[in-house]
Parts: C-alpha cells; structure tokens; sequence
C-alpha cells in the first residue's frame, strides 16, 4: 500500500471508472479537513490560499504585492487571480475533483487548468472549451463540456501520450492527438479569474497502470 501523508487516505482505485488505463494506482487524495498539504500544493504568485470548513479556498494576492509586482518588470505575475500548482502528477494519470470559480463574468483565457506548466492548457469560457498544446502549436476548441461560473462542478482529467479525456458534470470530451505528450510535466496548475475565487472541495489523484484491452 502506498504510504500517504497524514490527513490523506488511499482511495479505492475501484470507484473510479478510467477510459484510459485498466488499473489505478492511488498517489493523494485530500478532502481538506486539515492544513494545506505543501508537499502536493503549491501556490504562486503570492495568491491567498486557505482552509476553511473542508474546502480549500483561493483568491487573489495582498494589494501591496500587487503594487509592488505592477510596478516592477513582471506584472504579469502580480496574483490578481488564484494560481496553484499540484504538484507530483504522474505522467499517466486520472485526477477527480469537486471545484467551484466565484466571478462575475469570465476573462479572456480564463478560468484554465495547465496539465503540465502551459503545455496542455484547457480554457473555459461561456460558450466553449479550448484545448491549446504549448502555446501554439495546437487548438483544439470544442462547444461542450461548458464549465459555468459560481457552481459546483464534478471534474476529471485523464491523460496519457497522445490522448486527454476531460469529463464536466459527467459531460466527455476525448482529445487526441500526437502533441499530447505529458512526458516529464509532473503538475496540474489552476488559475482562476482576476478578483475571482476558486475552491476545492475535494481532490482525488491516480497513476494509470495498464490500458484498457485494444488501446
């Protein structure tokens, strides 16, 4: 059994039901009922992170670090939004979590998920979700699954070489392509809207082992 850190159990790899891999092997799983585990979560650009009642909830930086970070050479980093990373992602992989963005209107280009650090960046917005590979190299736009504003949704991400599976509220979308390749990009980062709030309420996190027969 694989050994976890405290507050953090190994779920049932049964329960969950992957399109992509025949097994599961657990690596975290947090319901957020005690600190923020460092060793999985890391949050950047100075955003404010908290737990509160069994949810982890993140919104922006302090106003004197975003003056200091507006003023400087890299206001793009400022922390108007929520930004956290999650950190030791299996390069094969299913992740299900329980998640909520808090905003009045959705921003260009987001709210987002980064599996691996802007290599395969999902988009959300009122009428669409985007798949864009590194930047440039690939977009890969779709009319569903829709992630709305100020509601809970249930979310899963699987990922392997060459295919992405993202499900919304049990809504799925395959993506496939050769430039899907999560090969040493052992992360997931979130970033919400400016002046927004993101929660989690809930995270479960797999290492894919085998494919299903046929793949």
């Amino acid at each position: 059994m694989l050994a976890l850190p405290a507050a953090v159990h190994a779920g049932d790899p049964a329960a969950m039901s992957s399109e992509l891999f025949k097994n599961l092997k657990p690596v975290y799983e947090d319901d957020f009922n005690g600190a923020l585990n460092t060793e999985f979560w890391e949050v950047r650009q100075s955003s404010t992170w908290i737990v509160k009642e069994g949810v982890l909830h993140g919104s922006e930086s302090s106003k004197e670090f975003q003056a200091k970070k507006l003023a400087s050479n890299d206001p793009s980093h400022a922390g108007l939004k929520p930004v956290i990373w999650l950190r030791k992602v299996p390069e094969n992989f299913v992740c299900s979590m329980r998640i909520r963005h808090d905003a009045s209107a959705y921003q260009r280009g987001f709210p987002l998920f980064d599996i691996g650090h802007h290599i395969h960046t999902l988009v959300f917005s009122e009428k669409a979700t985007t798949l864009t590979i590194k930047k440039n190299v690939e977009s890969r736009p779709v009319g569903k699954p829709l992630f709305a504003l100020n509601q809970w949704h249930d979310v899963v991400i699987e990922a392997k070489k060459g295919r992405l599976v993202l499900k919304v509220d049990g809504e799925k979308h395959v993506f496939e392509s050769p430039n899907i390749d999560t090969t040493g990009h052992a992360q997931i980062d979130f970033k919400g809207v400016d002046g927004g709030v993101f929660q989690i309420d809930s995270i479960r996190l797999w290492e894919g082992l085998q494919e299903p027969a046929g793949e």
